[in-house]
């Protein structure tokens, strides 16, 4: 069963990074999982948490960052030393055929710390921002958002499909519960319905 699992993984893992290989992914994904390109978005979130919960943004941004350290930690530090699973960029077996788009790096694949990462912070942020008039768009936006970069991971050579789908889902539990504990904080604190 792991065998035939993992044979799909390899399957599609190719399928993205060979078959849908063109000039404009080639310019556009390592581009979108670079840290450094999100840093605007992630000032204008500070920005808007600071204008809507004033005094209490401290305590939102407390929790942004706790998401952020939680997933990051599990997923390097507990979840892939425990997996040790190769990069297909690393793993003798296919690296030869992977179209490397970026450095490859040295740590393990499973699971992928920026699916992890941006899921979570996608949840939270989307617990932060979506009220019941704009809860489509936020959440569409944000998920959007988290699903490019995660895609780019494999279309980049540095991680299989697999690892970005069970990085989602980690990430996605993470924010979801850490938004709510936000939410609740704020309610208490303020003592009333945000």
């Amino acid at each position: 069963m792991l065998e035939w699992i993992g044979n799909i993984d390899e399957q599609v893992f190719f399928q993205i990074n060979h078959c849908m290989s063109n000039f404009v992914f080639d310019e556009v994904m390592p581009v979108l999982r670079n840290k450094y390109t999100w840093t605007p978005l992630y000032a204008l979130i500070i920005f808007f948490i600071i204008r809507k919960h004033k005094l209490h943004a401290v305590y939102v941004i407390g929790f942004a960052l706790l998401t952020f350290l939680l997933a990051d930690q599990i997923s390097a530090h507990v979840i892939k030393p425990w997996a040790e699973r190769l990069r297909p960029c690393n793993d003798p077996a296919i690296s030869a055929m992977v179209h490397l788009r970026i450095d490859c790096g040295s740590g393990f694949s499973f699971v992928s710390s920026h699916a992890t990462n941006h899921f979570a912070l996608a949840f939270f942020f989307i617990s932060v921002f979506a009220r019941p008039s704009n809860r489509f768009y936020v959440t569409l936006f944000f998920l959007i958002w988290a699903g490019l970069i995660s895609f780019a991971q494999v279309y980049v050579g540095v991680h299989y499909p697999l690892d970005v789908l069970c990085g989602a889902l980690l990430g996605s539990t993470i924010g979801y519960w850490l938004g709510w504990m936000n939410m609740y904080t704020l309610c208490h604190r303020s003592g009333k319905v945000l």
